[in-house]
């Protein structure tokens, strides 16, 4: 393998280590809102999601408008932006977190588009990012983001819905890198307390039939049981937002706060 290939493989390589070598059914992926509460506050509670069992974490950067996201994140982000939150300034978060665990970046492609691919990627690898996830990535503007990904050592993240076509699930699935997120609901993200039920496993072995990397399950997962189930189903992987963003903004100590609630949901993994 040249050096070149190397680097071109860096993040996707340290993704498939956290899927694979983190001792429970599946990794653990917990959402963080970069900026939120602050800068240095974001930056505590990325190390608590590590201390407590995270395997790696999905870092947002606040958008103006942003689609996937459901009421406790998308408040989050607003107040990240009136905090004066910024793309370095979230990057900054991620050369922090960065030697602990991958760290995904999630972001929208208006984000990428403004600065250019290939500098966005840059400026990701730079800060020490294995991936990027962008949920409103057009199709006609995926290749040339996902070779600017590639160039850059980063993986890029696509995400599918239980609504997904198979014929398009199959074209997202082999171009896949890192893993394949897979949304467990239709709709935004958001805390649903009932269990998963039985069409999550579908959702996943469907998801599965379709690529060579891990599947990660995200939207609605609250709870330990609800992990559990996810991993019952299948999952490699499992994502975990709204909650953990609720737990922060409600706490006096954010970072002691989501430190306990990881350290359940790892605990349910096992």
């Amino acid at each position: 393998m040249t050096s070149t290939e190397t680097v071109s493989n860096a993040g996707a390589e340290r993704i498939a280590a956290a899927f694979t070598d983190n001792g429970k059914r599946a990794a653990l992926m917990p959402y963080l809102m970069g900026g939120f509460p602050t800068i240095e506050g974001s930056l505590a509670i990325g190390h608590a999601y590590a201390d407590g069992g995270a395997d790696l974490v999905e870092l947002g950067i606040p958008f103006s408008d942003p689609l996937a996201d459901g009421p406790v994140v998308a408040a989050a982000g607003a107040a990240a932006l009136r905090a004066g939150t910024t793309v370095a300034g979230v990057l900054t978060v991620c050369e922090g977190l960065a030697p602990r665990f991958p760290v995904v970046l999630m972001c929208y492609a208006n984000q990428v588009l403004v600065h250019g691919a290939e500098a966005f990627a840059a400026r990701l690898r730079d800060a020490g990012a294995s991936g990027l996830i962008v949920p409103d990535l057009p199709m006609e503007e995926a290749p040339a983001v996902l070779a600017a990904c590639d160039a850059a050592g980063l993986a890029l993240v696509p995400l599918v819905a239980p609504t997904t076509p198979d014929e398009r699930l199959r074209a997202i699935g082999s171009r896949a890198r890192g893993f394949l997120y897979t949304v467990s609901v239709t709709g935004t993200t958001g805390e649903r307390h009932a269990p998963l039920g039985e069409q999550v496993a579908a959702v996943v072995g469907r998801a599965k039939t379709c690529t060579d990397v891990p599947v990660a399950l995200g939207f609605g997962i609250t709870s330990p049981e609800q992990a559990s189930e996810a991993a019952d189903a299948g999952a490699d992987g499992v994502i975990v937002g709204s909650r953990l963003v609720r737990e922060a903004a409600e706490a006096k100590d954010p970072a002691k706060a989501v430190r306990t609630v990881v350290a359940a949901l790892a605990d349910g993994l096992r």
